[in-house]
């Protein structure tokens, strides 16, 4: 029998050795310019995913978040073009990649977005809430989310 490789083990333990102080904002709620961004992490029957990781990352922005009991996670930043998001989560080899864009995006003007099929793209864009904005991240089925290779 062979030992697994940390490759082979992701979680649970990032959830508790990964956080950091202040690790949901990149600015100060409230400050000017934040934007809060919220959602949720669904597995593949649609279910809330509890203790998956989220990271989002554009420049000198970085912010992590575990998801709670409902699959949800929240940040606080900066508005930019679009973000980077990494996934970590339970049953995953590898975490998952993919990008955030806010709802102003131009599919035409980004080079990604346009190498994505246009009834795929929406899973990319976040969508305007109260208080906010929201992307879902869904690891499988009919909404899966699209995930990059880095």
């Amino acid at each position: 029998m062979t030992i697994p490789t940390p490759s082979q083990t992701v979680g649970p333990f990032f959830g508790f050795a990964m956080p950091f102080e202040d690790d949901t904002q990149t600015i100060a709620p409230g400050s000017d310019g934040a934007v809060r961004i919220e959602g949720q992490v669904f597995d593949g029957a649609g279910e809330p995913v509890p203790d998956a990781v989220v990271e989002i990352s554009e420049g000198d922005q970085f912010a992590r978040c575990g998801t709670d009991r409902e699959g949800a996670f929240h940040f606080t930043v900066r508005k930019a073009a679009s973000f980077d998001v990494i996934v970590f989560a339970r049953g995953l080899l590898r975490h998952l990649a993919t990008r955030l864009y806010f709802p102003d995006a131009d599919p035409d003007g980004d080079p990604l977005l346009r190498m994505i099929e246009p009834e795929r793209r929406h899973t990319l864009i976040a969508s305007a809430s109260e208080g906010g904005l929201r992307f879902d991240i869904h690891l499988q089925g009919d909404q899966e989310t699209v995930f990059i290779q880095l």
